[in-house]
């Protein structure tokens, strides 16, 4: 019954997540919190490694995903199912793209579709950066409420990236760096 149920819930995604890798994350955050098969935390680790590893974002996403619920079936049936609908629709689409390029009302779908996932995209991100960043929602221990190495790390690459123009996978890199380093020296 998992592997059902797993599989309809990433095919709903690659159905539904329309704008890149990053669009998939509202779905998968409903999904952390309604199945609880990985937490918020291992959802914005999930998303670091897909992010600096070769591929597309959502299917390493799901790849990993998978992985963590029902183990390498579950990678493969989560990666397969979030392909899918792509794959039909990519070919369903290229049998009929030449009559209906100029339709008034697919650019019209489309051209609302994009705003429509920025802002899916903007809310799921200040609720990961809030659910990343702030440790505790009880704010009575502002100290121990706030991860104020990880709020640093976040201005610094901020501040570096507007002064220094490079690739953005450079800062993914740097960010995952210090990220590891922050982490060690907390241990000791």
């Amino acid at each position: 019954m998992i592997f059902l149920l797993l599989f309809v819930e990433f095919a709903k995604i690659g159905l539904f997540s329309f704008g890149g890798g990053y669009a998939t994350l509202p779905f998968l955050y409903h999904m952390s919190e309604t199945y609880g098969w990985f937490s918020i935390q291992e959802l914005t680790q999930m998303l670091a490694i897909s992010s600096i590893t070769p591929g597309p974002v959502g299917l390493n996403v799901a790849t990993f995903a998978g992985f963590k619920t029902s183990g390498i079936m579950g990678s493969l049936l989560a990666s397969l199912a979030i392909m899918l609908p792509s794959f039909v629709f990519v070919i369903l689409v290229s049998k009929v793209l030449k009559k209906f390029r100029d339709n008034v009302y697919l650019n019209t779908v489309l051209y609302i579709l994009r705003p429509t996932a920025a802002a899916l995209l903007t809310a799921v991100l200040v609720r990961l950066f809030f659910d990343t960043l702030i440790l505790n929602h009880n704010f009575k221990d502002f100290n121990n409420a706030v991860d104020f190495g990880g709020v640093t790390l976040l201005i610094i690459l901020i501040l570096i990236s507007l002064r220094v123009k490079k690739d953005p996978l450079t800062y993914l890199l740097l960010g995952a760096f210090a990220g590891v380093v922050v982490y060690i020296v907390k241990m000791f």
